[in-house]
């Protein structure tokens, strides 16, 4: 691996509705004395001077962690593809490092690996788990964006449908691997 890395934005997406959270913001949860937003920015921010963050609600508490708030073009909470496009269409640089704000046990040699493979190959890169793509990890090139603009005018909703529309690479992690872990209801929190 390369000593230095290409500069990045990191897109952490926390505009769900939280409907397995009871409704609550996911991103600003209490887990271990802080709001697992909180741990996924201590991951990450020493890698960019670019962390974008799209929310729907609460953006004065999310300021703290980002450098930049974007919100969903559309009402009612339409999902992570329009959280991406958002966040996309701000974007700083080339790459963008894309996670999710419940996922706290994400550690730098994860997104590294994602980072390096995306840039050696030239194309997205995302996590594979078990046979399964978990678009949630994710390193995307900015020109993506026009493919999933074009995916959501023709109706997509699935973010991974969507990136699957171009090549994307593969970073195979074993099926028990706790850094993909996303604390998304309130039983897995106590976990």
């Amino acid at each position: 691996m390369p000593d230095a890395l290409p500069p990045c934005s990191i897109l952490i997406l926390a505009g769900g509705r939280g409907q397995r959270m009871g409704g609550r913001d996911k991103g600003l949860v209490d887990w271990q004395g802080e709001p697992l937003v909180a741990h996924v920015q201590r991951v990450v921010r020493p890698l960019s001077d670019d962390l974008v963050i799209s929310c729907n609600r609460n953006q004065k508490a999310y300021q703290a962690y980002a450098d930049q708030l974007v919100g969903d073009a559309e009402a009612d909470y339409p999902g992570p593809l329009a959280g991406v496009i958002a966040g996309l269409k701000v974007a700083r640089h080339e790459w963008v490092v894309l996670l999710a704000c419940d996922a706290p046990l994400v550690d730098r040699g994860l997104i590294e690996d994602l980072l390096h493979l995306a840039v050696t190959s030239d194309i997205a890169a995302m996590v594979r788990q078990g046979g399964y793509w978990q678009p949630m990890f994710s390193v995307l090139p900015r020109r993506v964006l026009p493919v999933l603009e074009q995916a959501w005018v023709a109706g997509e909703r699935s973010l991974q449908k969507a990136l699957l529309r171009e090549a994307v690479q593969g970073l195979e992690c074993v099926d028990d691997d706790r850094r993909l872990s996303n604390f998304n209801s309130p039983e897995l929190l106590q976990g």
